[in-house]
């Protein structure tokens, strides 16, 4: 991994910030992911979320902290945050930006446990493919305190496969229709391709079931996403 995303983060952090990161998948286009969005603030973050949040109490895990927004708000609202993420320029930003506990590391490998674990900006993408949700949610599930919550989000992207007429192009052969190639290029550089995955709700009820863990729906928001709190 070259770490773009990484990049990008210090770039903008370090005020040197000329262009953004393009996004793209196997079944979309180029899209371009604005640095500045990487680090709003509470008010300019979707309601989703925002919830999310809101119903983080005690000691709280951030997965994939990317700039550190989330934990920030966190931090100032008075709670013991932890923030997580595989990229090294994401640790360096979160860091320079005031997280106080930030570490480069995997979350298959925390062994702590906390009140809240947090998964936002499509949380399910870690998890890669649909093969791998169960052994993803059993980990998870083995880091949390007695009464601990995780807060997850996700899309159902069935929507990118209907045709004019809303009659779906889904392969049922193919792998499962969420599981997708993520592709990522920054001033001009290209990182490997790596596996993300959207999951739908039914979807990743039926993984909590198979692992233990009650899975309710917290709210739906504005393009096809939900929260989930798991516990």
């Amino acid at each position: 991994m070259k770490d773009l995303f990484g990049k990008a983060l210090l770039d903008y952090q370090n005020d040197n910030y000329t262009e953004d990161i393009i996004t793209s998948t196997n079944i979309s286009d180029e899209d371009e992911l604005a640095l500045p969005y990487l680090f709003r603030d509470f008010k300019e973050m979707p309601k989703l979320e925002q919830k999310a949040l809101k119903l983080s109490k005690g000691k709280v895990l951030d997965v994939g902290c990317g700039a550190g927004s989330h934990s920030l708000y966190l931090q100032e609202k008075g709670l013991d945050v932890k923030a997580i993420d595989i990229s090294k320029g994401a640790i360096e930003v979160a860091r320079k930006r005031g997280v106080l506990k930030v570490e480069l590391k995997d979350i298959l490998n925390v062994t702590e446990t906390f009140d809240t674990i947090l998964l936002l900006m499509n949380g399910t993408g870690i998890f890669q493919e649909l093969s791998e949700v169960a052994r993803y949610l059993k980990h998870l599930k083995s880091l949390l305190n007695p009464k601990g919550q995780i807060l997850i989000d996700s899309s159902d992207i069935k929507y990118m496969y209907e045709d004019e007429d809303g009659g779906l192009w889904i392969d049922t052969n193919a792998n499962y229709y969420g599981e997708l190639d993520y592709f990522l290029s920054y001033k001009n550089e290209d990182e490997a391709p790596m596996k993300w995955l959207y999951l739908d709700f039914e979807s990743l009820e039926f993984a909590c079931e198979s692992v233990g863990l009650k899975c309710e729906k917290v709210m739906d928001g504005d393009h096809f996403d939900y929260l989930a709190r798991l516990y």
